[in-house]
């Protein structure tokens, strides 16, 4: 046995006191820090995939953290059967955490794509994981004592050490994902990776740290197992692109000339004969059949006769700005998110939007529209338009740009006379929403509201809310171009509501109380309750 993994007796006063050497020490909080380390790598990207495929809003987190807080208990106690076997089982616990942890994104993504619902797989996987990482510390105490490494007195002093490097491994993890892991290898190679971190450090503890407390069989089955799982892990990491890109052709009827994880969403654009369609975590953006019905009742009721600074928030399809280019003396402010989402548009999107994002008349700003509204923006600069073009407020984080406080930051950027549209849902499908978002501006100050709808057949019944001064009247501005769709006929008519979809008095929706989440996820089948 070598010196490295070979446990030394050193006299102390009064009796023998029995010590690791130090490089074993150092080695066993390495490899306990890298395995803590990919157990929170996988807890954050199911947080991560689950924002992506399901809204990810405060009741997944919820089940996430949680579940994986109360798994860690149950893990502790579950494991005191196998305490015989320290050894065998820690060894048999990393093979299956870096398994199941470094599959369970591609697992959750996979059910998603095929039957269209991953909430189960979810929590499932967040307590198979939270089970297997609680077992750990348990099982590495039981082999500190086993092996004679400690006696009582120096036992609290390594249990407190053994928290330390795990605490600190799970800093490490925490910090590896949003700034390594994900950006470069994406979520479902990121927590592959981390599974075969995960898996290398614990074929090292086996063959270094562990080999004298493993019978010969024991030993070759261990490592063995751990090797396959090493070779399973590294297929995936290879073959996973192409996993993923049948995996998502199945959520989708045409086929898909584009698709790329951004660092905030999953960007798709499909094209079967002349219909091109965009979508973003799965959800619809616009269909080119049908999308000038859209942006065109989005973006010219907000203009009034004298209004040349137009500030968009969203649209980073480019779309908007291609309308507002009609005008000559039109000077546009684009604040978008997702600068993926703006090279998209300009290459793939470029025959939709007809270049508008690269047009010197655009200025383009990639940022958080609500930290930039905070910040002064362009230094305080107002607008006399600005058009809010923003997915539907799915969860908590979009719904931040939903609330009363984001209306009033954008309100309070408006020149006087200026006007303020934004997209609200599905006027039929979605009505508390809709109605939500109009008692939302009206709480932000909005003088006067006209909330209108339009058929879009893609879509539906969509609406708009539009806000701005008392004497404001929904019309089309003299020198608007001819557009295919609109006119000021159907804007008479949009502004009609059946009496099944009348106006709904509701409560704003606030960052204290994003209600706007709830509604959608609601829809229209338990509107109102």
């Amino acid at each position: 046995m070598s010196d490295l993994a070979q446990p030394r007796v050193s006299e102390g006063v009064g009796a023998p006191q029995v010590e690791l050497s130090r490089v074993w020490r150092w080695l066993l909080l390495v490899s306990v820090a890298i395995c803590a380390a990919s157990g929170l790598v996988y807890e954050l990207a199911l947080v991560s995939l689950s924002a992506s495929l399901n809204g990810g809003g405060i009741v997944e987190t919820s089940l996430i953290v949680a579940g994986y807080v109360a798994a860690l208990g149950l893990g502790a106690l579950l494991v005191k059967p196998f305490l015989r076997w320290p050894a065998q089982t820690f060894l048999g616990v990393e093979t299956l955490l870096g398994l199941i942890g470094g599959t369970s994104a591609i697992v959750l993504y996979l059910t998603f794509a095929t039957i269209g619902q991953s909430i189960w797989i979810l929590v499932l996987a967040t307590a198979l994981i939270g089970i297997l990482v609680g077992a750990e510390l348990p099982l590495l105490m039981t082999m500190i004592q086993r092996g004679r490494i400690a006696d009582a007195r120096t036992t609290g002093s390594l249990v407190a050490t053994l928290n330390a490097a795990d605490y600190l491994g799970a800093l490490i993890g925490g910090l590896s994902w949003p700034f390594i892991l994900l950006p470069w290898l994406g979520m479902m190679r990121g927590a592959a990776a981390a599974g075969m971190i995960n898996l290398l450090a614990a074929l090292f503890v086996g063959c270094v740290l562990l080999r004298h407390l493993l019978p010969g069989r024991q030993f070759v089955v261990s490592v063995g197992a751990l090797l396959l799982a090493i070779a399973l892990l590294a297929t995936l990491l290879i073959r996973s692109e192409g996993i993923v890109t049948t995996a998502r052709q199945q959520l989708y009827t045409d086929p898909l000339v584009f698709s790329q994880q951004s660092d905030y969403q999953d960007i798709v654009v499909t094209q079967r004969g002349q219909d091109r369609r965009l979508y973003l975590n799965g959800g619809l953006q616009y269909s080119t059949r049908d999308e000038h019905r859209y942006t065109e009742s989005l973006v010219y009721p907000v203009l009034s006769p004298a209004a040349e600074e137009v500030l968009i928030i969203g649209g980073g399809d480019g779309l908007a700005a291609r309308e507002l280019l009609k005008f000559p003396g039109m000077q546009i402010t684009q604040v978008e998110l997702d600068p993926k989402v703006i090279e998209v548009a300009n290459t793939v999107l470029r025959e939709d939007n007809g270049g508008a994002m690269e047009d010197p008349r655009v200025k383009v700003i990639v940022d958080d529209a609500f930290t930039w509204l905070r910040g002064g923006g362009e230094q305080g600069k107002s607008y006399d338009a600005i058009i809010i073009d923003l997915p539907d407020p799915n969860n908590d984080t979009m719904a931040r740009l939903y609330s009363q406080e984001f209306y009033t930051l954008a309100g309070a950027r408006l020149n006087e006379g200026g006007r303020m549209v934004v997209q609200s849902s599905s006027a039929y499908t979605t009505p508390d929403v809709f109605w939500r978002i109009g008692a939302t501006l009206s709480a932000a100050g909005c003088e006067k509201l006209i909330p209108y709808h339009v058929h879009v057949p893609t879509f539906g019944d969509w609406g708009f809310q539009l806000c701005g001064p008392t004497e404001m009247k929904l019309g089309l501005r003299p020198d608007t171009p001819e557009l295919e769709f609109l006119n000021d006929e159907v804007l008479a008519a949009a502004t009609v509501f059946g009496e099944d979809n009348q106006k709904k008095e509701l409560e704003p929706s606030t960052l204290d109380h994003p209600r706007v989440v709830e509604d959608l996820r609601r829809g229209y089948r338990q509107a109102g309750e």
